[in-house]
């Protein structure tokens, strides 16, 4: 069965396109990188119609929320209206399903900790604003062209496998920044120490890339099985401040971080942290790699390799 992954050579893309070949897919990566734009319509349509492709892992999205808030239209033209040409594609090819990489961003700043999938929607930025514009418009293209979709919200994927891990170009998250900065003995930059939190930093749910891929992957054969459409949450269900992350990251290390705290960034909210309760009973979905030292420990000896392969 061969599954469209949109964004396929990117961090969160390629790992679970490995986990589709080990769970009997057949991944088809169509990427920027491969000169391959969703927004082209016609190679898009020639593609999902020569491969018999049977559904879509979308992916494809710009994914820094501070550069959201200061270029708008940059994101909602990529994320939202590159959407709605794939969506357009797939309705043409006769695609029926797909799975999207949504983002915990579209609760904003929440009011409730942990937060449901129903909870209130309190945008703070275009980045959000882009996800939950595209979950909205498939909720419309399933009931008017019966397009099945299940959106997963993610919370702070991270962590690497043997081969494969987290380096962005530019890199805003947190875990990436700070095992580089620890690995290459230079200053790192905190952005808040003043948030509602009893340290006073940011608080985020870390989900593993592999335990995110599997939940990708239950996601696309429920739909296959008949699954309505639907939105779920992905994370642990535990939060951590950004102090916690930094001291964890120096004790699995051995080294200590360089640190710099400056003032907060526009968009940040004080805590995101998920209620993971429907996606295990619905998908059975359970996390098997999300604890914290297992996420470090992974990036670590992942980013180490990397360093070694530099001849750094």
């Amino acid at each position: 069965m061969k599954i469209l992954v949109t964004g396929g050579s990117g961090y969160i893309g390629s790992i679970t396109s490995d986990e589709l070949v080990k769970a009997g897919f057949e991944p088809i990566n169509y990427d920027l990188k491969n000169n391959q734009n969703i927004q082209d319509i016609k190679l898009l349509i020639r593609v999902l119609k020569q491969n018999k492709v049977t559904a879509v892992m979308h992916f494809a999205a710009y994914i820094e929320m501070g550069e959201s808030m200061l270029k708008p239209e940059k994101y909602i033209n990529n994320n939202f209206i590159g959407s709605q040409h794939l969506f357009h594609c797939m309705v043409n090819a006769g695609v029926k399903y797909i799975v999207f990489s949504s983002t915990a961003g579209v609760y904003g700043n929440p009011k409730k900790i942990p937060i449901k999938e129903d909870d209130q929607k309190q945008l703070a930025n275009p980045y959000g604003l882009s996800k939950l514009m595209t979950e909205q418009l498939l909720n419309f293209y399933d009931r008017v062209y019966g397009l099945k979709s299940i959106s997963l919200r993610y919370f702070n994927a991270c962590g690497a496998t043997k081969k494969k891990g987290e380096n962005h170009q530019p890199e805003s998250h947190l875990i990436p920044n700070v095992l580089k900065a620890i690995l290459e003995n230079r200053e790192f930059t905190l952005f808040g120490n003043d948030y509602p939190t009893p340290d006073g930093t940011c608080i985020r749910d870390y989900i593993h890339v592999l335990d995110l891929a599997k939940a990708h992957i239950l996601a696309l054969r429920a739909l296959i099985k008949g699954h309505k459409s639907d939105v779920f949450n992905v994370g642990s269900g535990k939060g951590y401040s950004n102090l916690e992350i930094i001291k964890i990251s120096e004790t699995i290390t051995g080294k200590k971080l360089k640190l710099k705290i400056c003032p907060r960034r526009p968009g940040d909210a004080n805590q995101l942290i998920a209620d993971v309760t429907k996606i295990k009973k619905d998908l059975g979905w359970e996390s098997k790699f999300s604890d914290l030292e297992t996420i470090i420990k992974s990036a670590w000896q992942w980013h180490k390799s990397q360093a070694s392969l530099r001849g750094c």
